[in-house]
């Protein structure tokens, strides 16, 4: 098996859908950049500061849409027109292109003889399966269709652009497979096992949820099932669904907004359980947790359902209610006793950084030398100048 790759150091490109915030995508692609200290990153949209010092010391190049004043508080909103942004980025110089995609990356035009490889966290959710989490009311769905019906063509037809997917859980290869008919690799993310660590003093008597505020994380559900128990409950985070959501609490829900790391190990460590009912295709925070020691409460579907072990370090539910939520949550806490520590940061110790890398690297290096071997022995073919061409009968017509 090939274990090196030597392009020169112009050779590599890493595509990121957008740079503006510093989550389990922008932890993958660090750690992908890692791999390739001379690649040169594209990106829609880049909001400096957001994603920390090492991200920032690679050359970043930016779509034209960047341009636009404050456009870090709408980027969403200009979704018809990243497809075409994407596509825009010139790679005619490099020879191998790494794309980490949830949702245009993987669509850029590589040079021909390109290898492209993909880490696909997700299909395009809003185009695909998850339309109804993001266009809630009939008239936006309607309106949506002519737009969604464009992005699907689009994201199916430029999946023709990959050479190689890899996905972050099964859960993704499975709709990579149903929506662009390609076969994916499958490897799983990973998560700071020596950030988070597990500690002595007892759990306090709050939940917690630790995630971005997008419509398909259904954290209305964990503030509505704390509500109708009468449970504390801490929000780390933020984003666009964050007025809808602060709308809804009472007394008992805190919203902590983006914290340092120090205080996110402490929320973590002193949680009774991380809730967690959003349908993820992967789902970095259930590590976080359960690295700290702690075990999880999460909607029975998606990535989910291959990090967490049922009854040692977590529990499912199998309808996205807060009814089924709740009483989820009373069965975590009649035999609350039984999710020990040790068990949860066992299994968490699983997804490391190191393991990530190794898998990542050894696929990439043995594509590369195939697709190198394969380049050497297809040479081109010249046609004959005394070979005469008979045209087809349709180019006639």
């Amino acid at each position: 098996m090939r274990t090196e790759l030597t392009p020169s150091p112009r050779n590599i490109a890493l595509i990121h859908d957008w740079l503006v915030s510093y989550r389990g995508g922008e932890k993958c692609l660090e750690a992908i950049a890692e791999l390739y200290p001379q690649a040169t990153i594209h990106t829609l949209f880049y909001t400096r500061g957001r994603v920390g010092p090492f991200l920032e010391s690679y050359k970043i190049n930016v779509s034209a849409l960047n341009r636009l004043p404050r456009v870090d508080r709408y980027y969403r909103y200009l979704l018809p027109w990243l497809p075409m942004a994407i596509e825009r980025f010139d790679l005619s110089e490099y020879d191998l292109v790494i794309s980490s995609s949830h949702c245009v990356a993987k669509g850029i035009i590589p040079a021909p003889g390109a290898l492209h490889i993909c880490y696909s966290h997700t299909p395009m959710r809003y185009a695909w399966d998850q339309m109804r989490d993001y266009f809630r009311t009939p008239v936006s769905f309607q309106l949506a269709q002519p737009v969604l019906h464009y992005l699907r063509q689009w994201d199916a037809l430029s999946s023709s652009r990959v050479d190689h997917f890899i996905a972050n859980s099964h859960w993704t290869a499975d709709r990579i497979q149903k929506y662009y008919r390609r076969n994916a690799l499958v490897i799983y993310p990973f998560v700071d096992t020596k950030g988070f660590q597990t500690v002595a003093t007892p759990a306090k008597d709050y939940y917690l949820v630790v995630a971005g505020f997008a419509p398909y994380k259904r954290i209305d559900l964990a503030i509505e099932a704390c509500k109708k128990l009468n449970r504390r409950l801490k929000i780390v985070g933020e984003g666009q669904d964050a007025k809808r959501l602060k709308s809804l609490r009472n007394s008992n829900i805190e919203f902590l907004g983006r914290v340092d790391f120090r205080t996110l190990r402490e929320v973590y460590a002193g949680a009774r359980a991380l809730l967690f009912p959003g349908k993820e295709d992967f789902g970095i925070t259930p590590l976080e947790a359960m690295a700290s020691g702690r075990p999880v409460i999460a909607f029975g579907r998606g990535g989910a359902m291959e990090t967490l072990v049922e009854n040692e370090t977590g529990i499912f539910f199998e309808e996205q209610t807060v009814d089924a939520l709740a009483q989820a949550m009373l069965r975590f806490e009649s035999k609350a006793e039984t999710f020990l520590p040790e068990k949860c940061r066992e299994r968490a110790l699983y997804f490391t950084k190191e393991r990530f890398q190794i898998q990542f690297q050894t696929c990439v290096s043995q594509w590369w030398g195939d697709h190198v071997t394969r380049r050497q022995s297809e040479p081109l073919s010249p046609i004959s100048p005394t070979r005469r061409i008979t045209p087809s009968p349709l180019l006639e017509m």
